[in-house]
């Protein structure tokens, strides 16, 4: 029998699975900036750091633990809201096709279900997305028309509304949405597929969601380090910040989905679902 779709509770789960997220993978995230931003070395000198492994090292030694957690609170602030409207959307994608409260949904409604969580996603990242661009085109420039985030949200708005700030909506949910159908789909069929014969999905082991949670993950990562390496520095550098990147992919969607399941199960125990 299949689990309730219960929005209010894939809301709060979500936030929850999203701020998990963050901190298993914060540390990394942090040598990844630090790898990619670290100062070229003069001709004869060696790299301010040899790699993923020294970078961490050498963050311990001066700054200590928390040094590999700088700036943190951003991205918390950030992702969990995005997280738990993510998970929201998907909560009701789920609801919308269930008959019967506990009905088990099929694959293509589980990615149908996982495109409305990448409708709703994007009406968070679409304006994210396009004040992040701007600010990086500018930061080659000369003139700064952009003072920050805050202030580039505003002249967008005052130049051409809404529909400025939402510029790129389309391309970002021909990106997005799919993807979004896929991710939801792939965790719940390795649940089903982790589940020992004779037990229920909502009953799988810590280390089997943990595994079903990150195996899944990895693909767009490849993806956003290619991408963000040929555009800023060409084919040579793809590597630098690849590996923190990729080794980030794992515990952060672990993470994320055992955070999510965690909370749904206290989330039941604390609100029991009605037949």
């Amino acid at each position: 029998m299949g689990r309730k779709a219960t929005p209010g509770k894939d809301f709060l789960a979500g936030g929850f699975g999203g701020v998990c997220c963050v901190v298993a993978g914060h540390p990394l995230d942090t040598i990844k900036v630090r790898l990619q931003t670290m100062p070229k070395p003069q001709p004869g000198q060696s790299p301010l750091y040899k790699g993923t492994l020294d970078c961490f090292m050498q963050t311990l030694r001066k700054e200590g633990f928390f040094g590999l957690y700088k700036g943190m609170a951003a991205p918390v602030a950030g992702v969990a809201p995005m997280f738990a409207i993510c998970f929201l959307g998907f909560g009701i994608g789920k609801k919308l096709q269930q008959k019967h409260p506990h009905d088990d949904l099929t694959y293509p409604q589980l990615f149908k279900a996982g495109m409305l969580a990448g409708v709703f996603t994007t009406v968070i990242m679409t304006p994210g997305e396009r004040i992040k661009c701007l600010l990086q085109i500018q930061a080659d420039s000369k003139v700064k028309k952009y003072k920050g985030p805050v202030d580039c949200a505003k002249q967008l708005y005052k130049e051409g509304g809404i529909r400025s700030v939402y510029k790129g909506t389309g391309a970002t949910l021909l990106r997005d949405v799919p993807a979004s159908g896929m991710y939801f789909m792939i965790y719940e069929y390795l649940k089903y597929t982790l589940t020992p014969e004779g037990h229920s999905r909502n009953e799988l082991s810590v280390g089997r969601t943990l595994f079903a949670g990150a195996s899944h993950g990895h693909h767009e990562n490849i993806r956003e380090v290619f991408k963000h390496m040929m555009k800023e520095e060409g084919f040579f550098a793809l590597y630098r910040g690849a590996t923190p990147v990729l080794l980030r992919a794992f515990p952060a969607n672990a993470a994320c989905f055992m955070g999510y399941e965690v909370a749904m199960k206290f989330l039941d125990w604390v609100v029991p679902p009605k037949d």
